[in-house]
Formats: structure tokens, C-alpha cells, sequence
């Protein structure tokens, strides 16, 4: 019998790399992103290309305003987005999103049902966001262990976070040798209508960076050349 899993989708490159591992490994993938109040939409668009180009027939957007709330430079327009590095968790951290995201995967796979959950983040070469570190995500899964009608029956969850501790150029690697065309994600905090880049946010710089550690092009669009590095 086929095991369904649920792949967060961001239409970045973590979140598609994950998508073409839990293909690979031969899950029946069904993709879940979120329409949350964010800058733009060109992620939701790349998301919406990644799965034709991976042949994953279950994508559902939801809408779930976390600018409703604010407190991040993502989604509220009141707080720009750095051009430079900061010390310390930076303003684009959104409160609680991987929180939030994963407990909808989570109803979800209750109900589909599914005992798997993809997520792409990452502990190397990321942003300094609490929940990208694998005590949140250990955390998590033994929270939805203790939660759901599921688990208590006995299929309990289980939190799949391939690239946790891999790099950038690591994970471009992965992707390549999974025939992944990272030119339809888009990973930029900041890019236009388009798609293009910024080519200056912390999500291009550890990007961009990626790709020239792993010695590959890059075939991103940007609207400024950034910098090979985060300094």
C-alpha cells in the first residue's frame, strides 16, 4: 500500500528540494502552502509550477492572514526587509509560522490519513529562526503524538526534515542530482510580481551562496547581483 505524506511548499529551494526527496523516496506527495499575508505571490506561483514539474497531483493553498497580526517584516509593510545581515533573529522572522503551518499539515494528515510530514528547514545555513532547530521540530512531533484521535490509535506521526542539517551547496547538490530546476523556485523575501529576486535579503545572500559553494550557476533572476556570502 502507497504512504501519503504532506510537503510543506513554500516555492523556495528548501521546500522543493523536500518535495523531490519525499517523491523520490516514494511517498504519494500531497503539497500544502499557505497564502498568509506575505509581500508577494510569486512563491505561490513557483509552488503551483513545482508540483506539475514533479507530477504531484494534490496541491492545496491555504489562507490563513498572519498579517492580521503583524510583527514581521513579511507581512507587514511597515517593517522593511533588511538589505544586511543582523545579529540576533532577524525582522523577517515570522511569530509561530512553522508552528502554525506544521499543526495544519497536522489536521490534514489526520484526516487524509497520512503518518508523514515533510518540512524543509534548515539548521546550517539559515536565518536564525527558533523554529528551524530540531528541538522544535523533536518538540513538535511528540506534541502531535500526544494530540491527535490518530496517534492514541496507534499510527502515530512522524516529522520528516531531510535537510536539517545540511548546507545551502549541500542542498543544491541534492536537488541537482534529483533533476530539481531550481529555476522555478523563488526564495527571495522581497521579489516582484515577476519573481525577480532583490538580489539583497538574507534569503538571496545565503541563496546565491549556496550555488557558488557548490560550484553550479545560478539560475536564479535577480534585479541586483548579491554579494557571494552573508558578511
Amino acid at each position: 500500500m502507497a504512504q501519503h505524506a504532506i510537503v510543506l511548499l513554500s516555492g523556495g529551494m528548501d521546500s522543493a528540494t523536500t518535495l523531490a526527496l519525499a517523491c523520490e523516496q516514494g511517498f504519494v506527495c500531497h503539497a500544502l502552502s499557505f497564502r498568509y499575508g506575505q509581500r508577494h505571490a510569486a512563491e505561490l506561483t513557483a509552488a503551483a509550477a513545482l508540483v506539475e514539474a514533479l507530477g504531484v497531483d494534490d496541491h492545496r493553498v491555504m489562507d490563513l492572514d498572519l498579517g492580521l497580526f503583524g510583527g514581521s517584516a513579511l507581512t507587514d509593510t511597515s517593517i522593511a526587509v533588511p538589505d544586511q545581515p543582523s545579529a540576533g533573529i532577524p525582522a523577517t522572522y515570522v511569530p509561530a509560522r512553522n508552528t502554525v503551518f506544521l499543526a495544519m499539515a497536522l489536521a490534514w494528515a489526520e484526516v487524509l490519513p497520512s503518518q508523514d510530514i515533510f518540512i524543509g528547514v534548515n539548521a546550517v545555513d539559515y536565518s536564525g529562526y527558533p523554529d528551524c532547530r530540531p528541538e522544535f521540530i523533536e518538540s513538535f512531533e511528540r506534541m502531535a503524538n500526544l494530540a491527535t484521535k490518530a496517534a492514541v490509535e496507534g499510527r502515530r506521526l512522524h516529522l520528516h526534515t531531510p535537510l536539517i542539517h545540511l548546507s545551502k551547496a549541500e542542498i543544491v547538490q541534492v536537488g541537482l542530482r534529483l533533476g530539481l530546476d531550481y529555476g522555478l523556485t523563488v526564495s527571495c523575501y522581497n521579489a516582484d510580481a515577476a519573481g525577480r529576486a532583490c538580489g539583497t535579503c538574507d534569503a538571496c545572500r545565503l541563496r546565491a551562496k549556496g550555488f557558488a559553494d557548490a560550484g553550479v550557476d545560478d539560475p536564479t533572476r535577480y534585479r541586483k547581483s548579491p554579494p557571494h556570502g552573508t558578511e
